[in-house]
């Protein structure tokens, strides 16, 4: 797989559906994961996000644990990512101190366990569709006939 550029999630309304979408969680970080919605997705990009709680600590410590989730994101969901996905990764209070080597580990990690999960709740969602589809079809040949 290429490299996959990738665009920031500005709006609260991303943050919200990706949080509502597949989480992991591993010793520094929590990856939320949802599919782009169709009119901002496009082929080869990802959207990704960064947030950090006033439990992380003051100003300086949730920027300090942001730019330590940007250059883990960096370096692990350009290769690693999958086009047409919103990626939200969540700083705990582990971050901070948390070796970098060890802050790529973990992302590697959960990102390849929510892409199983997403995958799998996508193929559900596609399989109640059709199963939907083809009981309107039923139901339309039943008061045809």
């Amino acid at each position: 797989m290429g490299r996959l550029l990738a665009d920031h999630l500005r709006k609260r309304a991303d943050f919200l559906r990706a949080q509502k979408g597949v989480r992991r969680s591993a010793g520094g970080l929590t990856l939320e994961i949802c599919a782009t919605p169709e009119p901002a997705a496009q082929d080869g990009h990802i959207r990704v996000g960064f947030t950090a709680s006033r439990k992380v600590g003051g100003a300086v410590q949730r920027n300090r644990a942001k730019r330590r989730l940007r250059a883990a994101a960096r370096a692990i969901l350009a290769e690693q990512g999958e086009a047409r996905c919103d990626y939200v990764l969540v700083a705990r209070t582990a971050t901070l101190t948390r070796p970098y080597a060890w802050l790529l580990k973990d992302l590697a990690e959960i990102l390849t366990a929510a892409h199983v999960k997403l995958a799998a709740q996508q193929k559900a969602e596609l399989a109640k569709a059709e199963a939907a589809r083809q009981e309107v079809g039923a139901d339309a040949r039943s008061e045809g006939g």
